[in-house]
């Protein structure tokens, strides 16, 4: 089975904000395979021969860093797909508000992270419904050691079992 593979790199630097990106990815892939229902067999059992083909088919299979997959057999089309995960973050990158920056220089807080926060201030940290652990234990039932199952319990100490043995 041959395979070709194309491979992409991008890099761009921006030198008067010192930033840089670079990405690397395999982008196009195309493998010759041997073609499903496509096989010729004959054999002659008087002339002693036997032939045998097989069909091929050429697959290209294309990846891009936006998540979509192209794949498909050379020639007749090919189909997109959508990949259902992210390799990539979801939101922009945080950046932190300037330390030297003046409060009204600033964004404003999101209103639900505002009513999270107002939330968290009016419980003071503390669960309303909280108990002492001195309180939880009194409602458990009392603790009883579990012996093995066959077990023989000792009813005499070491040194009275001694003394049994001896007389």
């Amino acid at each position: 089975m041959a395979t070709s593979e194309l491979s992409c790199q991008v890099l761009e630097e921006d030198r008067e904000r010192q930033e840089a990106f670079w990405a690397e990815w395999e982008d196009l892939s195309l493998s010759t395979r041997p073609e499903e229902g496509c096989t010729l067999h004959e054999e002659d059992v008087l002339q002693r021969e036997t032939y045998h083909r097989q069909g091929q088919c050429q697959v290209l299979v294309q990846q891009s860093p936006w998540l979509v997959m192209r794949m498909g057999i050379l020639g007749r089309g090919l189909q997109e797909y959508q990949l259902p995960y992210q390799r990539v973050l979801p939101l922009p990158i945080f950046m932190p508000a300037k330390v030297g920056a003046a409060k009204e220089e600033r964004e404003e807080t999101p209103v639900q992270l505002r009513e999270l926060l107002a939330l968290e201030t009016a419980l003071g940290g503390q669960c309303l419904d909280r108990q002492d652990v001195a309180e939880i234990t009194k409602q458990l039932p009392p603790v009883v050691p579990v012996s093995k199952p066959g077990a023989l319990r000792r009813t005499l100490s070491r040194s009275m079992s001694q003394e049994a043995q001896r007389g």
